[in-house]
C-alpha cells in the first residue's frame, strides 16, 4: 500500500480507502539499501491502527536482497536487510516479512549459494522471537539462475535453512505462473498448491500476492495485470480462494493502483473481486 504522507497516517488511511484488510508495506528503499529507521508515532499509531481494524500487517524485503549472492557486499548488505526488517516487524506487531528467494548468479553455485543460506540466515531466524513475524519466501518468475522459482524448488530451499519454524512461504500468482505452472487449466491451480504444500509441508503458506499476469505462462516474465485483465483469468483466483491451503490466509495485491476512476481505485476494484469470490466460497 501507499505510505506516503506517513506509515499510519498515509498507509491506514490508503487501506481503508481501497477497503484493505491485509496490508504489505515498504519500510524503507524498495530498490536501495538505505533503510529507514522509522518515525516511533507513526510506528505506534500503525500499530494500533492495524490492531483495531484487525487487519495483519505484512513488510516486503527490497528486491536487491540476494543471499545467494557470490558477492560478499551483496551477502552482507542482504543479510542486514532481513534482520533489519524482521526488527521492524517485530516492533510493529507484523505476520511476516516477505523475501524474494534469490539467485546463485552465476553456472554451478546452486549447492554453494543454499550452503550460504544455511550459514548466514538461520542465525537471523535463530534469534526471531517465538511470536515474531515469519520469514515468507517468495518464489521469483525464474531466470537468473533462481534458487525457488516453481513451488517444488522450495524443498531444498527449506532444507538449507532446516525447516526452520518461523520460516514460511508467500506465493506469488504471477511467479508462479511465469516459472511455469499453468494456474489457468482447471484444476491447475489446486495442482500448485497441492505441490506447494507436498514441498514444504502444511501450515507454511503464510502470504498470498494475487497478481495476474500480462505475459504467457511459463515465459520467466514479473509483469503483474489487474485481476481478469491478464492471461491467468479470474477463475483461477476461484480456485485458489477455495483450496484449503489459503483457508484463513492472507492475501494481498501487487497489480496496478490506480484504474479508470482514480489513482487508488485499481486496487479496490480488485480486492473487491477477491472478497466476492472468497465469499462464494465460503456460502
Amino acid at each position: 500500500m501507499s505510505v506516503k504522507g506517513g506509515l499510519a497516517t498515509g498507509g491506514l488511511a490508503y487501506a481503508d480507502a481501497v477497503g484493505a484488510q491485509a496490508v504489505q508495506v515498504f519500510v524503507g528503499n524498495p530498490r536501495g539499501w538505505r533503510r529507514s529507521a522509522g518515525d516511533p508515532q507513526q510506528d505506534a499509531a500503525f500499530t494500533a491502527g492495524c490492531a483495531e481494524r484487525g487487519i495483519p500487517s505484512f513488510i516486503h524485503t527490497p528486491f536487491l536482497v540476494n543471499v545467494g549472492s557470490p558477492s560478499a557486499a551483496t551477502v552482507e548488505a542482504s543479510v542486514a536487510t532481513v534482520a533489519a526488517d524482521l526488527a521492524r516487524g517485530v516492533a510493529l506487531g507484523c505476520a511476516g516479512v516477505v523475501v524474494h528467494a534469490g539467485s546463485s548468479v552465476g553456472e554451478d553455485r546452486y549447492e554453494a549459494a543454499l550452503a550460504q543460506l544455511h550459514d548466514r540466515l538461520l542465525p537471523v531466524l535463530d534469534g526471531l522471537p517465538d511470536d515474531g513475524p515469519w520469514l515468507l519466501v517468495e518464489p521469483t518468475a525464474g531466470g537468473g539462475r533462481a534458487l525457488a522459482a516453481t513451488v517444488q524448488d522450495l524443498g531444498p530451499y527449506f532444507a538449507a535453512l532446516e525447516h526452520h519454524p518461523r520460516l514460511g512461504v508467500c506465493l506469488d500468482t504471477c511467479h508462479a505462473w511465469a516459472a511455469g505452472h499453468d494456474l489457468a487449466t482447471p484444476g491447475g491451480t489446486a495442482a500448485t498448491l497441492d505441490a506447494l504444500e507436498a514441498a514444504v509441508g502444511p501450515g507454511r503458506l503464510g502470504l498470498v500476492h494475487a497478481n495476474d499476469s500480462l505475459d504467457g505462462c511459463g515465459s520467466l516474465r514479473d509483469r503483474h495485470a489487474t485481476i481478469g485483465a491478464g492471461q491467468i483469468g479470474v477463475a483461477a483466483f476461484a480456485e485458489l480462494l477455495a483450496h484449503p491451503t489459503v483457508a484463513g490466509v492472507p492475501v494481498v495485491v501487487e497489480t496496478p493502483m490506480a484504474g479508470e476512476t482514480g489513482p487508488w481505485d485499481g486496487h479496490a476494484r480488485d480486492i473487491a473481486l477477491l472478497r466476492e469470490l472468497r465469499d462464494r466460497v465460503a456460502v
